[in-house]
């Protein structure tokens, strides 16, 4: 699965070096200038934010699509803005319903408030870096010596094993996969 431009940050690489690492315009910049001066470049871009690869023509400059475009509903209901709000079905017992009818603003504003602050907990931040980590890794040192002992670590909270596994990696990918982990261990990777 790749991403398209929905990450703020991204990372390219030529190869095991980073050649670039910031605002999709300016890394798509980076990337076709590395191509003019080497076209036959193996060059990969990865998303920061989900570890993804990202599908980019380097003769055109990234467009920048909402998160959930693919999931945003262009019509808007009466007395509802354009606002990407999607309407689907949610199943709960009636105590579930009763709190939330009591809550300010109704159930929608309810729930909406529920998960945002459920997607910003440490924890969901953590998990979101592991995977986005693990993800990485997977594409870019899938065969790289100690990448299966170094996922464990990193699913485990080790992160004084992480380190000393991947100390043989190549360093800018090294250092990029630590530089995504690290919120996954408290931000305690160097």
């Amino acid at each position: 699965m790749t991403d398209s431009t929905n990450s703020a940050h991204w990372t390219a690489f030529h190869g095991a070096r980073r050649i670039a690492s910031g605002a999709p315009a300016c890394v798509a910049k980076a990337v076709r200038k590395t191509l003019e001066a080497e076209p036959s470049a193996q060059i990969r871009i990865f998303s920061d934010e989900t570890g993804r690869a990202v599908d980019l023509d380097p003769r055109e400059a990234p467009v920048a699509v909402p998160l959930d475009a693919a999931q945003a509903s262009t019509k808007g209901g009466v007395g509802r803005p354009k606002l990407g709000v999607s309407a689907r079905e949610v199943t709960l017992l009636p105590r579930h319903w009763e709190w939330l009818a009591a809550q300010p603003g109704g159930a929608s504003a309810a729930l909406r408030k529920l998960v945002e602050a459920a997607r910003k907990s440490p924890k969901a931040e953590a998990d979101r870096a592991r995977a986005a980590a693990d993800r990485f890794m997977m594409a870019a040192l899938g065969d790289a010596p100690g990448y299966e002992s170094a996922s464990r670590a990193l699913y485990a909270g080790d992160s004084a094993a992480f380190i000393a596994l991947s100390a043989v990696w190549p360093e800018d990918l090294r250092d990029h996969a630590r530089r995504l982990a690290a919120p996954g261990f408290g931000g305690e990777t160097a």
